[in-house]
């Protein structure tokens, strides 16, 4: 009996034998169609091939892809487990052509591969066929020899597929398997079609019109072929059962939550282990795709599928937290097909871990509620609206959690009252949103979030994806579209642009339509959790509904990841060099260069500097894995993570590490080097940093130093420079680039040797009177006071208390008035002889002076005051000035 893996592996070889490309399955979450919440067949990541906008090497390819269907209208998460063959999750093999070959190879692709390949008896398969396609009825004739009673046509939509409105459209033929007339059911087309006797196993679309918004179709150019089989469903049949959990990848799935609960895996509880094993696989992997459990979007709908299967663990008696127990029996059945699962194990295991830790903290009491207010309802009443909403304000509890955990006693939910109490929560906030003091076009952002939620971000894992146009606006207003080369803000349902916050700059990039293409200059986070993108379009404007292809600028994106990385690092050598008190006070992390606000009073030394740069450089050059997870923000602080400064953080955080602790003395060997809280996006590994470069270390406030720095090319770059510079310098001074210190410091003591040279020679020059060589200044009697006035030029402010002390000890007593042209300016000295201080003070013969240089003060001590004044020309006036003070 074949395996689920060996059926895999079997359709995937025939179909690569057969010269198909087999392509890997691409993610849960689409990159190429945003009108979808999750990937839910195999030809969406083909979606752009088959119409044309793209191309590849490949013109036939085959995959199996993994699908999710619990959102939006392809949604069975009701009918799981109770069921044979509903899924939240489940594979989808499938064979594609590209304009290479059409139903006269398709088909027999088919039927070989199922009777021959397969084994499957033919005798037990009969086809349907659009009851107008003659061409594929005729080739199921002569290929499979099957009788008319046997091709059943059907008239409906059923058996015509269409991507949308409008596009690329076709007729369907699909395969059943007859399990026999002890099951109940009849073929399709007959009122017994939706027994389980027939089981449509094989799905193959002709994609050969296109079809036009008047309702015409044109033939297709190039026809093209597009196919599902659900993997299950194969299982189950090739080993014996019509129900896809009685496979051997269930069975084992199964039987390891019965051993996790000690509840027989069979018995008459076997529905919830049902439910559990199929949740396993869908939570499982849509962590391992990047979806995170949130309150919106895609999280939402990852929430709602963990808490129903831990709502169903609860049912089997189990104490404490059981998915994540069971990860390691998903992986060993799954994960050599799929190694992310493998990647992602320590994940979600973690992140199921967390959900159902706080879940189980509540479900107790959401249930004793639940119980408490059916015991006053009359015997099969629904439940009050107003009770749902209560149970999901309070408790948590989505309303499909509540509707599932009553439909087991046989009631419903009264969903208007549940609507009604929804919206007056929304008025509720409306109205303290108004009065929280937003400037006054804040509230559009939140009209737009309260209509449609807030913003996907997809830009983890891609910096290439598809949006949807939900809101346009300009100058603070919504509008219905942005004319051709205008500016205003695109509001999309998912982006994979970054939204400025956390220090971290916003995105830029491009946006391409069928038709056009524009700019995006900016990302901007409003009103909480919309994504707003500044674009200028381009030659046909935008509109609502538009879908766009946005393109992240890769290289500024990687830029912006290596900054921030290496701001975690610098965060963490600054707490081990300077201490623990160090932590975060702001932080920008552009494109060109990170800042780093930090608390710490004093300056850096250049050897602590150099000491954080040398550590930053060595965890850069571990190249360790830069690793996330979701936490709470109280289990993340216990692990040690160091918060953002500033940032506001929800019920879970992202918990980014780095690095492993060296054996340097600093730390324990082996631990994490940085552990952060952190929502911004980051490299892949820390050698992605390349290199660090500290511009150096400045006071930003008190008691905040700030460091500026530089990494990747950009530090590249700046260290090229400097070398540049130091050997051109090398090459001026005539020394080597080594020598260059020592060199400069030679110069140094020889420039501040003739420094003091030439100012010793000008106080010679000054005294002996100038160039004129004469006998130097005469005093002159004032008042019975020998006093000596002089301007001078060729010396400078500086140099004019020496010259007083000289002047001083040759005249022995009386005073002195030097005025200096210094640069434009005047300079004033004034000295008095200390037997004179008594009569004169020096301090009002600066003053006198200065007043007439046309300056202001002046001051000093009776012996000795120094001023200044705004012009030179006037110094004989100021040394009149100065006379005038001593003749009284």
């Amino acid at each position: 009996m074949p395996s689920l893996n060996d059926i895999r592996t079997t359709f995937l070889d025939y179909f690569g034998s057969n010269d198909h490309a087999v392509v890997d399955s691409s993610p849960l979450v689409p990159r190429n169609d945003p009108t979808l919440m999750f990937t839910n067949a195999g030809m969406v990541q083909f979606k752009n091939v088959f119409t044309g906008l793209e191309t590849r090497d490949y013109t036939r390819a085959t995959t199996s892809q993994k699908c999710v269907r619990a959102g939006g209208k392809h949604n069975d998460l009701d009918n799981v487990g109770y069921t044979a063959r509903h899924h939240t999750f489940f594979e989808m093999l499938g064979n594609f052509s590209f304009g290479d070959y059409f139903k006269e190879d398709a088909i027999p692709f088919a039927w070989d591969l199922i009777t021959k390949e397969f084994g499957i008896n033919k005798d037990r398969l009969l086809v349907t066929v659009y009851h107008t396609d003659n061409e594929a009825a005729e080739i199921w004739k002569k290929h499979a020899g099957l009788p008319d009673d046997r091709i059943i046509r059907i008239p409906t939509n059923d058996n015509f597929w269409m991507m949308g409105p409008t596009g690329p459209c076709g007729p369907c033929t699909e395969i059943f398997y007859d399990h026999g007339d002890h099951i109940w059911g009849g073929p399709p087309g007959s009122p017994e079609e939706d027994g389980d006797r027939f089981i449509e196993i094989w799905n193959l679309v002709f994609m050969q019109f296109e079809q036009f918004e008047d309702g015409t179709r044109d033939p297709l150019p190039k026809p093209s072929i597009d196919t599902g089989m659900g993997l299950e469903r194969i299982a189950a049949l090739l080993q014996g059962s019509h129900d896809n959990y009685d496979t051997d990848l269930f069975k084992a799935l199964i039987e390891a939550s019965a051993h996790a609960t000690s509840v027989d895996p069979y018995g008459d509880r076997n529905v919830h282990h049902r439910v559990i094993a199929d949740h396993l696989r869908s939570t499982s992997f849509l962590i391992a795709d990047g979806v995170m459990p949130s309150n919106e979007g895609r999280g939402y709908v990852l929430r709602r599928i963990m808490r129903r299967a831990m709502r169903h663990a609860h049912l089997l008696g189990a104490a404490d937290p059981l998915m994540h127990r069971l990860v390691p029996a998903l992986v060993g059945q799954m994960g050599q097909a799929y190694p992310e699962l493998g990647r992602a194990q320590a994940l979600i295991e973690e992140t199921l871990l967390l959900e159902e830790t706080r879940f189980r903290q509540t479900l107790d009491r959401g249930l004793k509620l639940l119980d408490e207010e059916l015991a006053q309802l009359p015997e099969a009443a629904a439940l009050p609206g107003k009770t749902a909403f209560k149970l999901y304000d309070t408790y948590g509890f989505p309303l499909d959690l509540t509707q599932d955990a009553l439909r087991e006693k046989g009631r419903e939910v009264e969903t208007d009252g549940f609507d009604a109490a929804m919206e007056a929560q929304k008025a509720k906030a409306r109205a303290a949103w108004s009065g929280s003091g937003e400037a006054a076009d804040a509230s559009v952002w939140f009209d737009i979030q309260e209509a449609h939620g807030t913003t996907e971000f997809l830009g983890y894992d891609t910096e290439v994806a598809e949006g949807q146009v939900l809101a346009l606006v300009v100058d603070g207003a919504q509008v219905d579209a942005i004319a051709a080369g205008s500016e205003g803000w695109v509001v999309l349902n998912q982006t994979p642009f970054y939204a400025e916050s956390g220090g971290q700059v916003g995105d830029s990039g491009s946006y391409l339509t069928t038709e056009d293409s524009g700019s995006i200059a900016d990302t901007q986070k409003m009103g909480g959790g919309v994504f707003a993108h500044k674009v200028t379009c381009g030659k046909t404007g935008l509109k609502k509904g538009d879908v766009l292809e946005l393109r992240v600028d890769h290289a500024r994106r990687s830029d912006i990841r290596a900054n921030h990385s290496a701001t975690h690092l610098l965060h963490e050598a600054l707490r081990q060099t300077l201490g623990e008190h160090v932590a975060q006070r702001g932080s920008l992390n552009a494109p060109d260069r990170l800042r780093f606000d930090f608390s710490h009073s004093a300056a850096l030394t250049l050897d602590q500097l150099a000491q954080v740069e040398a550590d930053v450089n060595a965890y850069i050059r571990q190249n360790s894995r830069v690793e996330t997870r979701i936490m709470t923000p109280d289990d993340a602080r216990a692990l040690g993570a160091q918060a953002l400064f500033g940032e506001k953080y929800g019920d879970e955080v992202r918990v980014v590490s780095m690095g492993q602790q060296a054996n340097s003395g600093k730390g324990v060997q082996g631990q994490t080097y940085s552990l952060e809280l952190c929502g911004g996006t980051h490299v892949r590994q820390t050698g992605d940093i390349g290199v660090f470069v500290t511009l150096g270390d400045s006071a930003s406030s008190s008691g905040v130093r700030r460091i500026e720095a530089l990494t990747g090319a950009a530090a590249f770059a700046y260290l090229s420079q400097q070398d540049n510079r130091l050997a051109e310098t090398a090459l001026s001074l005539k020394a080597q680039p080594g020598d260059v210190p020592e060199r400069v410091r030679a110069l140094l003591e020889e420039r501040k040797s003739l420094q003091n040279e030439v100012a010793q020679l000008r106080r010679e020059l000054a005294m002996a009177g100038g160039a004129s060589g004469a006998a130097g200044p005469q005093a002159e009697d004032v008042n019975g006071v020998r006093f000596l006035g002089q301007s001078l030029s060729g010396v400078s402010g500086k140099d004019l208390p020496a010259l007083i002390d000289e002047h001083k000890a040759r005249m022995g007593s009386g005073a002195i008035v030097l005025i200096a042209d210094a640069g434009g300016k005047a300079a004033v000295a004034a000295g008095v002889t200390a037997d004179m201080t008594d009569r004169i003070s020096a301090v009002d013969l600066v003053r006198a002076a200065v007043e007439a240089l046309g300056g202001k003060g002046g001051g000093g001590r009776p012996d000795m005051a120094q001023g200044g004044g705004k012009d030179p020309a006037q110094a004989e006036a100021a040394l009149a000035a100065a006379r005038a003070v001593i003749g009284g």
